[in-house]
C-alpha cells in the first residue's frame, strides 16, 4: 500500500486496530517518553502507535511509536513483512546485474549505478500541503510540541526529522536523521556525527571557504520517506530514490521559500535556515539509543530563516534508549533491505543479523559458506570495508547452517567453537561517535570472532565432533504416535 502522507498512514493504522489514541491532555518533558516507553517494551497486543491529542503548550497532536513493530514497519515500506525488502531488491539486483554491470560490480564496485537503475528520483511540483502556512518572521520552534525526552537530557529534541542537505561541490543531496537540541525559538543544535552525510558536507563547504551551509529540516511525510533519511547509503546517493524505489513512484518535492534547496512535498513541517560554518555550541547530554547518556560536545548551530506547514499538522517524533524500542524496527527494516546489497560484496554471506542488544553498530552476526583458511577473517575485514558497517564494534562468523536470528544457538555454536586464543581477531578502528567505551573519541578496539566449526585447513589437528541428532526415523515415529503418549 503506497500512503500519500503521514495522514493516510495514521488512518491506516486506526483501521487495522494499530493505533491508540490519547485524548487527555499529556505533557512533552518527561510523561510522553515515560508512556511510550512502557508501550514499545510491553506485550506485543499493547504495543501500538500512540497519537496524543492533545499536549500541552502546542495545537499539534503528536504521533509517536508509528514504527515500534515488524508490522508496522513492514506496512511503512509497502511489503507484506520486512523480509519480503530483501526478497524484492534480490530480484531486482538479478534482473539489472547483466555480465557488463557485474563486471562493474566486482571491479568498480559502483553500487550507485545500481541503485539508480531501479530508483525512482524525487520529481518537483510548483504547489505543496506543506506549504499552506508560510512563517518567516517568528516565533517559530515555540509552535511545535518538541519533547523533553529523559530527565538528565540537555533540553528539548526534534527526534526524527529528515535533515536535507546537499554537497556544495556536487550538489547531489542527503538525508539524514540527526538530533535536534533546541538552543531557542530562532536556533537548533545539530548532532551529525563525524560519518555522517550531513558532517561531510559542513567539511566540504568549510574547505571551499563558503560562510554557512543552506538546510532544510522535513518533519513527517509519507513514512517510506521518512524512513529512508535513516537508510546508511553512499554519500553520493541520494536516500529519496531509495524512498521512491520502495514507494513504486517518486518522493515529490517542493522549493523551499528562503532557501536553494527543496523539501517534500507532503511533509508535514520543514524548517528551513542555514548552519553557519564557523560557528559552534555545546550540544548534549542526550538519553541515546544506546541506553546511555551522549556526553555534551561541540556541534554546529542550525539558524532558522521560515518554517512551513500543513494546516492540522501533526508532529512525528520518536523516543531512543535502552533497547527495544521504536528505532530498532527502523534499524531491523536496513538490516533486512541491505542483506543483498552486502552480497554483493560478499557473496559468501548467507544471512546476518544485527540484534537490539548490539544497538546496531555493536554486534553483527554474520553467516557464511565457508570455503577456505582465513575465510571468516576474510568477511570480518570486508564487512568492516562497507560504508558505516565500519563502525561495527564485534563481528562474529558462524557456518550457514546457523540461525543467526536464534540467539541461543548462535551463544551455544560461540562458546562450543572457539578457541579463544586462535579465533578472536582483535583490530582497531573507527567505532560510533556514541560509544562511550572507547578510548579515544571515534577509534577504539572492534573484535572478530570465528565460530565457525573447524577442520586441519584452519590448523584444527584434531577430529572435529558431531553434533548430536535423532535417526530421521524415530523423529517419524515419535511423530506419528504423539497423541498417544498422552501430551
Amino acid at each position: 500500500m503506497i500512503f500519500r502522507d503521514l495522514v493516510e498512514f495514521i488512518s491506516e493504522l486506526d483501521k487495522r486496530g494499530e493505533l491508540l489514541r490519547v485524548r487527555v491532555p499529556v505533557d512533552p518533558e518527561l510523561e510522553i517518553t515515560e508512556i511510550t516507553s512502557r508501550v514499545s517494551k510491553g506485550p506485543a497486543s499493547q504495543n501500538k502507535a500512540i497519537l496524543f491529542e492533545s499536549v500541552k503548550g502546542s495545537d499539534m497532536p503528536v504521533l509517536i511509536n508509528a514504527f515500534g513493530s515488524a508490522s508496522r514497519m513492514a506496512l511503512a515500506l509497502n511489503v507484506a513483512n520486512l523480509e519480503q525488502l530483501k526478497h524484492d531488491l534480490a530480484k531486482k539486483l538479478d534482473f539489472k546485474l547483466t555480465p557488463g554491470m557485474e563486471a562493474v560490480v566486482n571491479l568498480g564496485r559502483d553500487l550507485l549505478s545500481i541503485i539508480r537503475s531501479i530508483g525512482l528520483g524525487p520529481k518537483i511540483v510548483k504547489s505543496a500541503p506543506v506549504q499552506e502556512v508560510v512563517i518567516t518572521d517568528g516565533p517559530f520552534l515555540s509552535r511545535l510540541p518538541i519533547l523533553k525526552c529523559w530527565p538528565l537530557d540537555g533540553g528539548r529534541y526534534i527526534t526524527l526529522p529528515q535533515v536535507i542537505t546537499r554537497d556544495p561541490a556536487t550538489h547531489v543531496r542527503n538525508a539524514g536523521i540527526y538530533r535536534l537540541q533546541v538552543r531557542d525559538d530562532q536556533t537548533l543544535k545539530i548532532h551529525w556525527q563525524r560519518h555522517k552525510g550531513g558532517a561531510e558536507h559542513q567539511r566540504m563547504a568549510q574547505e571551499m571557504k563558503e560562510p554557512y551551509l543552506p538546510c532544510a529540516i522535513a518533519i513527517g511525510g509519507d513514512p517510506a520517506t521518512m524512513w529512508s533519511a535513516s537508510a546508511p547509503l553512499p554519500s553520493n546517493l541520494d536516500e529519496y530514490m531509495l524512498a521512491g524505489y520502495l514507494r513504486g513512484k517518486p518522493v515529490e518535492f517542493v522549493r523551499c521559500v528562503t532557501q536553494p534547496m527543496e523539501a517534500p512535498a507532503n511533509a508535514e513541517i520543514v524548517i528551513e535556515g542555514y548552519v553557519k560554518l564557523d560557528e559552534q555550541e555545546t550540544e548534549g547530554p542526550f538519553g541515546d539509543h544506546t541506553g546511555f547518556y551522549t556526553p555534551a560536545d561541540r556541534f554546529p548551530v542550525f539558524h532558522i530563516t521560515a518554517m512551513t506547514y500543513r494546516k492540522g499538522a501533526i508532529y512525528p517524533t520518536t523516543i531512543v534508549g535502552r533497547p527495544p524500542m521504536e528505532d530498532y524496527w527502523m534499524g531491523k527494516a536496513t538490516e533486512r533491505l541491505f542483506l543483498p546489497l552486502l552480497r554483493l560484496f560478499l557473496n559468501e554471506v548467507v544471512d546476518y543479523n544485527m540484534p537490539a542488544e548490539g544497538v546496531f553498530h555493536n554486534l553483527v552476526i554474520v553467516s557464511i559458506k565457508k570455503r577456505f583458511p582465513g575465510h571468516p577473517q576474510k568477511v570480518m575485514f570486508g564487512i568492516w570495508g562497507l560504508g558505516l558497517m565500519m563502525l561495527t564494534k564485534a563481528i562474529v562468523v558462524v557456518d550457514e547452517n546457523v540461525n543467526v536470528h536464534d540467539l541461543h544457538e548462535v551463544s551455544w555454536r560461540v562458546l562450543g567453537n572457539v578457541d579463544w586464543k586462535r579465533d578472536v581477531t582483535v583490530v582497531q578502528g573507527p567505532v560510533d561517535q556514541l560509544d562511550h567505551s572507547a578510548m579515544h573519541d571515534s577509534l577504539g578496539g572492534k573484535i572478530g570472532v570465528d565460530a565457525t566449526a573447524k577442520g586441519p585447513l584452519d590448523g584444527h589437528l584434531r577430529d572435529w565432533p558431531k553434533e548430536i541428532e535423532m535417526d530421521p526415523a524415530i523423529r517419524a515415529l515419535v511423530d506419528r504416535r504423539w497423541k498417544e503418549y498422552g501430551f
